[in-house]
């Protein structure tokens, strides 16, 4: 992920023999609410896909554009907001991407019909693509150094977080109240954010800009181009098929509501200790790792649609799902840093951009086939995009990293 500069003069991160005190904590914990936030909003239709067809009056494949809409504006926002951002404060960027956030929620609430939804929507990935491209870069810079990585596991955390507590709480609120009470919930939350950042973030000066040069260094290269690749395609297997997991469980498993809920809340559980599960390893087996994790995605997409009339094993397949979604961005994000040691700035943006690219593209391509052929087929569609990425990664070997120019050549193997 984005890494700032380290020999800034105002760079606000203690000494090295000194220990982070409770207000860097408190910053800290200002940006992972913030996280939260944004990871909530972004996967909420997740959940509320059926209600949201149902009173917009539209097809669930339709509505699945709620998904897609802010990856593509996300894709194009992560690099273009920081060419454009220059040396701007990141602690006002911070503030203007989460009040963005905030009115995009209320958009979205008071949606009469689906081209006021997919402008909130798209709001939403303007902020999106440059609050992850920055987010994790203020972790260091918010705490001593010797803390850094406990204060960027503290920021993933709000992601999982808003997979095991968020989404599921949406969907729980729509299923007593309403959807749009459960937008609305959500834009309570990113108030709080906007807040807490307003009061707890210090001045986060940026000594130097990203460079559009950058971007293109990275993409005349082979390991950095078939690294996003490789999370192009497993991150479009996962989407292309959970935008569409709630339709699927409640149509073609019979699930009821309360059941799904439920599910979705052991999906987010399950993988919540699987980030942390994945974390003490990832470091020493990273490409081993990621095949496993990938392989459990793959083969839980085949089985889904071959267990649909079984309820445990419905079950038993979805938290394994689970755990593999836990640990891949985890291990994505290790792997794309040592993948770009020498433009971290760059390969952030990329990597962010390319996430949302997979998002849109694979939600909209399983939107297309849930609505001509059924969400089973999707599912196989999913696995098969995880196969390719499975190949990919296997493709993605030393002599790759040895071809490539690195500054930092003993950090660019990725395993």
């Amino acid at each position: 992920m984005l890494m700032e500069d380290p020999t800034l003069a105002h760079d606000t991160r203690a000494p090295g023999d000194e220990t982070t005190t409770l207000r860097q904590w408190l910053a800290v914990a200002a940006v992972t609410i913030g996280a939260f936030a944004f990871v909530t909003t972004e996967f909420l239709p997740v959940g509320l896909l059926p209600h949201v067809a149902k009173e917009l009056n539209i097809l669930p494949g339709v509505a699945g554009l709620m998904v897609t809409t802010p990856g593509i504006v996300a894709a194009i926002s992560a690099p273009a907001l920081m060419l454009g951002a220059g040396r701007m404060d990141r602690r006002h960027v911070f503030l203007w991407l989460t009040a963005i956030l905030l009115v995009s929620n209320l958009l979205s609430a008071f949606a009469p019909n689906l081209a006021v939804m997919l402008t909130g929507r798209a709001l939403l990935g303007a902020a999106l693509g440059g609050f992850w491209t920055l987010a994790t870069s203020a972790s260091g810079r918010l705490v001593a150094p010797r803390d850094s990585a406990r204060a960027m596991a503290a920021i993933l955390t709000g992601v999982t977080c808003a997979t095991v507590i968020g989404v599921p709480l949406g969907t729980l609120i729509a299923s007593v109240a309403s959807w749009r009470v459960s937008f609305l919930a959500t834009g309570g939350l990113v108030a709080v954010a906007l807040i807490a950042q307003w009061l707890l973030v210090p001045s986060l000066p940026s000594a130097a800009a990203l460079r559009f040069a950058d971007l293109t260094a990275l993409m005349r290269r082979a390991h950095p181009r078939k690294s996003l690749l490789m999370v192009a395609l497993i991150f479009g297997a996962h989407f292309s098929s959970y935008t569409y997991v709630t339709p699927f469980l409640l149509n073609d498993a019979h699930l009821d509501m309360s059941t799904v809920t439920w599910l979705l809340l052991g999906f987010g559980i399950i993988g919540f200790f699987s980030n942390f599960a994945v974390s003490s390893v990832v470091a020493r087996r990273l490409k081993t790792s990621l095949v496993a994790m990938t392989s459990l995605l793959m083969f839980s997409l085949l089985l889904l649609p071959v267990l649909r009339h079984l309820e445990f094993g419905v079950g038993a397949v979805v938290l394994a799902w689970g755990i593999a979604f836990g640990a891949l961005p985890l291990c994505f994000s290790v792997w794309i840093q040592r993948a770009t040691p020498e433009h971290p700035e760059a390969g952030s943006a990329l990597f962010v951009g390319i996430i949302q690219v997979a998002i849109a593209a694979g939600s909209f391509v399983g939107g297309a086939v849930v609505d001509h052929v059924g969400i089973p087929t999707d599912f196989m569609v999913g696995a098969a995009l995880a196969m390719l990425g499975l190949a990919t990664l296997a493709g993605i070997d030393g002599e790759a990293s040895r071809n490539d120019t690195c500054s930092v050549p003993c950090e660019a193997a990725p395993d």
